[in-house]
Parts: C-alpha cells; structure tokens; sequence
C-alpha cells in the first residue's frame, strides 16, 4: 500500500519552498563570504550547529523566528523589515478603494 501524504494549511507550496530555500542558500553564502565557521554562527543565533544546517539547506519546518536569528547573527537584519515593504498589489488595491472625489461637508443649521 503506497502512503499519501496529504496536504494540509501548514505545506508550504512548492512557490514558498524555493524561496525558503533560496534565503537558506543566500544565508550559506553569507556565512560563508565572512569566513565564518557554522559554530560560530550558531552560537551567535543562540541555536544549534544542526539547525543551522537546516536553515542553510532552506527547511520550511525551521521557525521564522531562526532565520531571523541566524540573519542577525550575521548582520544582515537590516533588511529583514524591507521584505513586504513594497507591495505592488496591495498599494493597487489600496487605490482602488480610494474615492473618486473628496466633497466638503455642508454645515449643519441649527
């Protein structure tokens, strides 16, 4: 009997496992561009050398929160707030919800 795996809210789709995997590998090369050794980092991160491995290979079961770590252990957490900062859909959506025009309101006589 073949097993199924089924997919549930929490799978990434395979669209968010290569990015995941992408800021792994981007992670790897910045560590390794800074000659630093998975030790080093790890204990930066305040997390183990194996799961500094996973990051680096991009697991989607690690936390947000690790790569965040990892990202400030090796100072690049600057950037970490600028990656939904330009959102072109929902600034297209946003003006489509502005009104057409604004008119001034009319006083109220008593």
């Amino acid at each position: 009997m073949a097993l199924k795996i089924m997919a549930t809210p929490h799978t990434p789709t395979l669209a968010a496992k290569r990015a995941i995997r992408k800021i792994g590998d981007g992670l790897r090369k910045a560590r390794l561009r800074r000659r630093l050794p998975m030790e080093v980092v790890a204990s930066r991160a305040f997390i183990s050398r194996g799961t500094l491995a996973r990051v680096e290979q991009g697991d989607p079961a690690v936390s947000f929160g690790i790569y965040a770590s990892v990202m400030q252990a090796l100072g690049l957490s600057g950037p970490l707030g600028d990656l939904v900062a330009d959102d072109p859909v929902g600034a297209d959506m946003e003006s489509e919800q502005l009104p057409k025009r604004i008119r001034t309101k009319k006083a109220v006589k008593p």
